[in-house]
């Protein structure tokens, strides 16, 4: 039986379900006509014979029907069509043989005499329906299990555009931001050797970082703080003390984890249309805290702001905010997109993502609202 088990599941109970509906009409069938019409035992044999044979032409009926699905619905319909006569001929000659072959009516005559005594009958009608609603049932499966097939396609064709998103989103931040730190330490070639081997060792550790998260895994914040860190020292490096770095950390944020990346274009924007541009410079402000299971995440600055000659105020085209945004939404939703501010003070991105390790039950507090709006 080692073929019936190589049938998928939901055949085999299709089949048993098809074969025990048959099993309790012949039941109900050979009891009524022992007891009324012929009170012969071998009128209930006949009936289990003809339910052996008609389970085993419902497995040939799956298997016609499967080989004809391959084809166009006009051959379909042809081929069904002669199946429905094969059968007839098959049902109609095992019924034959039990009820007058066995009581010596052999010849030729006699058998094309009981088959046409049954078109004439509702027999034929029974057997014509005992094809069509195994074939029914048929197309009904192989219709469900193309809806299934297409639902689980456009699932996979999802999860793949959005793999392909976020590698894609991440192979465009990390070129964007290697040309920028080698630029950043191409004046220390010639500089102190001393400060030349710190910012090659901070150089090698945020390539490191930048290579890592290609492997699509989550970081803790704590690893991402210390790349940023680096990348900041490398730009101080070359803006001297016209950069200033400040960070306000919640310790029990640390531990979270965020995709790898995410706040170093926002502090790049930073130095880049705030800082560098400011003939004193400024400073740039990293905050994370947490209220309840919200984690409130601020990179600001007090450069040029709004009198920059270009603001990243979200409609521009620069390609690391844009992903920026796009990652965040990937992974946590649309309502964790950046929220961008620029004034004469300065220029300020915040977002805020839900720590799903924390009870929701507390909800953020009123002033952490306010800020995320």
């Amino acid at each position: 039986m080692k073929w019936f088990d190589a049938i998928p599941s939901i055949w085999k109970r299709a089949y048993l379900l098809i074969c025990l509906w048959y099993a309790i009409n012949f039941a109900i069938s050979a009891v009524l006509e022992w007891r009324l019409i012929n009170p012969e035992y071998y009128v209930l044999w006949t009936k289990l014979f003809l339910l052996e044979a008609l389970c085993v032409f419902i497995l040939l009926i799956f298997t016609w029907s499967h080989w004809l699905f391959n084809f166009r619905a006009r051959w379909q319909i042809a081929g069904h069509v002669l199946g429905i006569v094969v059968f007839f001929l098959m049902m109609g000659t095992l019924s034959y043989y039990f009820t007058d072959y066995l009581e010596g009516f052999t010849y030729l005559e006699h058998w094309r005499e009981y088959m046409i005594g049954m078109l004439g009958s509702l027999d034929a009608l029974r057997i014509n329906d005992q094809y069509i609603i195994t074939v029914g049932v048929y197309y009904v499966i192989r219709y469900f299990q193309g809806l299934q097939k297409q639902e689980q396609e456009k699932s996979e064709l999802a999860i793949r555009n959005k793999e392909m998103q976020i590698s894609l989103l991440k192979s465009q931040i990390n070129p964007h931001f290697l040309f920028n730190t080698l630029n950043s330490i191409s004046t220390l070639v010639h500089s102190s050797k001393e400060q030349a081997r710190k910012v090659i060792s901070q150089l090698s550790d945020i390539f490191r970082y930048a290579l890592d998260s290609h492997n699509g895994e989550m970081v803790k914040l704590i690893h991402e703080i210390e790349f940023i860190e680096n990348y900041v020292r490398i730009q101080q490096v070359r803006f001297g003390d016209r950069l200033k770095f400040q960070k306000d950390i919640d310790v029990t944020c640390l531990g979270i984890s965020i995709p790898p990346m995410i706040l170093q274009p926002l502090v790049e924007n930073s130095v880049k249309y705030g800082i560098s541009p400011k003939e004193e410079g400024g400073t740039i402000s990293l905050t994370v805290r947490r209220s309840g299971s919200v984690i409130f995440f601020e990179v600001k600055d007090n450069g040029l702001g709004s009198k920059a000659k270009k603001v990243m105020d979200g409609s521009s085209s620069g390609v690391g905010m844009m992903n920026t945004d796009l990652r965040l939404k990937s992974y946590f939703g649309v309502q964790s997109h950046l929220r961008v501010l620029a004034t004469e003070q300065g220029y300020s991105v915040s977002f805020f993502i839900e720590d799903k390790n924390v009870n929701k039950a507390k909800s953020p507090e009123p002033i952490l609202e306010k800020q995320l709006l």
